[in-house]
C-alpha cells in the first residue's frame, strides 16, 4: 500500500497499452513500475528489448521468475525518480531505433515522474501510461475546461496528449478507490510556442494557477515582486485581459505573458 501498488489483471487493457505505445521489434521499451510483469511480458512480445524499473525489491524475484522465458527483458531494482534515464537509454539502446516508455504509475507520484521524464528531454518517442482518471482528464483538458491546471499547461509544452481508454477500478487487484485511464504522451520534437526564457514560462503558469478562483490580475500579483499595478501592466503588454482566469488561457497566451515578463 505504501508504494501505491495496484496490479492490473485485464489482458485487453494490457494489449491496448502496448498497441497505443506503437512498440515494435526495432524499439527499446522502458517500463516504469512493472509490478507482477504482466505488461512487461506483453511489451517483450512486441518490442526488441524491455528494461523494467521496479522500486520494490520483494517483486524482483517474482519478475525474474515470470519473465525468465524472455531473453529480451532486463529488470532493474531502482527508484525511477533517482535513476539517470538518459544514461540508461544510452547504455541499453544498442542498435535499436525508437525509445518508448510505458508505465502503470502510482497515483501519488504521477506528476513528478511525468515531469522528470519530459523535462529531461530524453530521446523518447512517447510515454504511454495508466494514471488516475482524474489526472488523465486534467492532462487531456483544453483551455477553458474546469479540469485545466498548471500540470496541463506544463505537460502540453513538452508533449501532445491523447486519451486512449478508461480502466475501471474492478480490473485491478487490490481494487483501488478510483478509476484509471490510459493516456499517450507523444513527445514534441520542437516546443509548440516560442519562448525567450523557459523558466519564466513555468513561473507564469504556476503563479497563474496558484489561486485559480482569482483573476489573472490578482493571481499574478507577487510574481517576481510585481505589485497589482505591475501585474496589470504585464498583462497589458501581453495583450491579455486582467479579468480573465488562468484556465481560459491557451499555451500561446501563457507564452505571451512569459515573454512580456
Amino acid at each position: 500500500k505504501a508504494l501505491g501498488q495496484n496490479f492490473l489483471t485485464d489482458m485487453q487493457v494490457i494489449d491496448d497499452i502496448v498497441a497505443a505505445s506503437g512498440a515494435g521489434p526495432d524499439d527499446l521499451v522502458i517500463e516504469i513500475g512493472p509490478g507482477l510483469g504482466v505488461l512487461t511480458a506483453a511489451a517483450a512480445e512486441a518490442a526488441g528489448k524491455v528494461v523494467a524499473i521496479e522500486i520494490d525489491e520483494k517483486l524482483i524475484p517474482i519478475l525474474r521468475d515470470v519473465l525468465c522465458t524472455y531473453g529480451n527483458v532486463k529488470i532493474i531494482n531502482a527508484d525511477v525518480l533517482e535513476t539517470d534515464l538518459s544514461a540508461l537509454i544510452e547504455e541499453e539502446r544498442g542498435g535499436l531505433g525508437a525509445v518508448r516508455l510505458l508505465g502503470n504509475l502510482p497515483y501519488y507520484i504521477t506528476t513528478p515522474i511525468l515531469m522528470k521524464v519530459l523535462k529531461a528531454r530524453l530521446p523518447v518517442e512517447n510515454f504511454t501510461v495508466m494514471v488516475q482518471k482524474e489526472v488523465a482528464e486534467r492532462l487531456c483538458a483544453g483551455a477553458g475546461s474546469r479540469s485545466c491546471g498548471a500540470v496541463t499547461a506544463a505537460v502540453s509544452y513538452y508533449a501532445d496528449v491523447r486519451f486512449v481508454r478508461d480502466v475501471p477500478a474492478e480490473l485491478f487487484s487490490p481494487r483501488p478507490k478510483v478509476d484509471s485511464a490510459v493516456i499517450e504522451l507523444a513527445v514534441r520534437k520542437q516546443p509548440p510556442v516560442g519562448l525567450k526564457d523557459e523558466d519564466a514560462f513555468f513561473e507564469v503558469v504556476k503563479q497563474s494557477f496558484s489561486q485559480r478562483r482569482k483573476t489573472l490580475g490578482n493571481s499574478l500579483t507577487g510574481l517576481r515582486g510585481l505589485d497589482k499595478a505591475g501585474a496589470a501592466r504585464l498583462l497589458e503588454a501581453a495583450g491579455i485581459d486582467p479579468q480573465r482566469r488562468a484556465e481560459t488561457l491557451s499555451l500561446q497566451e501563457f507564452a505571451d505573458i512569459a515573454n512580456a515578463l
